[in-house]
């Protein structure tokens, strides 16, 4: 089995594939090695952490700086084999002693943001550290303060080696987040290929613009749909929600947290998924139904040469071109069933939908009206 530094075994993701830890579990090991340092002298490393659901992964220390009233320990992310851009970022903390009776005050470093937008699960002006990490961090400052029969009142200042050019690779400039990157993690672990981070940032990225007061959100695959959806919608960038594969997780946060429309933009293949039903795009766990959609093509008028040449095609692009060729409204036939299927996720959830297919250049090729959430049926008395 592969190694961690510090000697402790990978973890194994049920894909075989090493499983990481989090910024937040991260910050949590550093700021326990620099508060044991500045209470007795010495730096634990490993230092040994309890991770929320009962793992206790050691962490070697990258750097450490010990002075009079305060101490600086680092770790070096390890996300395992997941594609992060954290992956190998240095989390540092330094924890200095405070007032009396200051208990524990969290601060943002350099490479750290600050949040300056509303609709996050920290108030605006905070460090963006979130809640769970900060539960955990003061967790494991009051075990070594108990330990050591000190108060616990300390200063945790938490930063990362070139933050800030690393969270211009991530939502947090969109979510009002500036200055550097989020200490983030609910369990203390990154599953591989498991999104959740991608994820959680759709969901943030709703919350802000309903914070923000925007009635409107475009959900885009990719950055040629956001332009696209900025050239006909004219939406602010905190409207903008980078989906990437993840209609289903637009979806189901909108239905449980509404605004009054939903733009959805993207690519003709991707959407044509979508209208067949998958509510995750990636190619990898999702295929274009080819015989979907020349099916739409013949209930179009196609003749059953053009269908059988749709249905043949190698590619969902390629189907579409030759349901062009034929003048065939293909695009607009996959862009309305691809709204229809958004709206049934959304179980009558109070929000319009419309729908933009683009061809790989970012002209539009199809889409459909925006179409109100139907209220649900009432089932009649027996």
């Amino acid at each position: 089995m592969a190694e961690r530094r510090g000697g402790r075994p990978a973890q194994l993701a049920r894909t075989g594939l090493r499983s990481g830890w989090t910024t937040g579990a991260c910050a949590t090991a550093a700021t326990t090695a620099a508060y044991t340092a500045l209470l007795t002298g010495e730096f634990p490393d490993p230092v040994t952490i309890t991770l929320p659901q009962g793992q206790r992964p050691a962490f070697a220390l990258t750097d450490e700086s010990l002075g009079e009233a305060s101490a600086m320990a680092a770790v070096t992310k390890d996300a395992g084999d997941d594609p992060d851009v954290t992956h190998l970022a240095v989390i540092r903390s330094t924890v200095t002693l405070g007032a009396p009776g200051s208990g524990v005050v969290f601060r943002a470093g350099p490479g750290v943001g600050t949040v300056t937008l509303p609709g996050l699960p920290l108030d605006v002006g905070e460090p963006a550290i979130n809640p769970v990490p900060r539960r955990l961090m003061r967790e494991h400052l009051a075990a070594v303060a108990a330990e050591h029969d000190a108060p616990g009142d300390v200063a945790v200042e938490v930063s990362v080696d070139d933050g800030e050019a690393i969270a211009r690779r991530t939502w947090n400039p969109r979510l009002g987040i500036l200055g550097g990157l989020s200490i983030l993690g609910t369990t203390g672990v990154v599953v591989p290929y498991s999104c959740s981070a991608w994820i959680d940032s759709i969901r943030r990225g709703i919350d802000v613009a309903r914070a923000m007061g925007r009635p409107h959100v475009a959900g885009c695959t990719g950055s040629t749909s956001e332009r696209v959806a900025i050239e006909e919608y004219g939406l602010p960038d905190d409207a903008l929600l980078d989906m990437g594969d993840f209609a289903g997780a637009v979806l189901k946060y909108l239905r449980r947290h509404p605004v009054d429309r939903l733009s959805i933009v993207g690519g003709f293949a991707k959407l044509s998924k979508l209208a067949a039903g998958h509510l995750d795009l990636h190619s990898g766990r999702s295929q274009v139904d080819l015989a979907l959609l020349a099916r739409l093509a013949r209930e179009a008028g196609a003749t059953a040469e053009t269908a059988s040449a749709i249905a043949g095609a190698t590619t969902g692009l390629g189907a579409l071109q030759t349901a062009q060729a034929a003048g065939l409204p293909l695009g607009d036939l996959v862009a309305t069933r691809a709204r229809d299927v958004a709206l049934e996720v959304l179980r009558a959830a109070p929000v319009s939908v419309d729908t933009v297919c683009i061809d790989r250049a970012g002209r539009i090729v199809g889409r459909s009206a925006p179409r109100p959430a139907q209220p649900a049926r009432r089932r009649s008395a027996e």
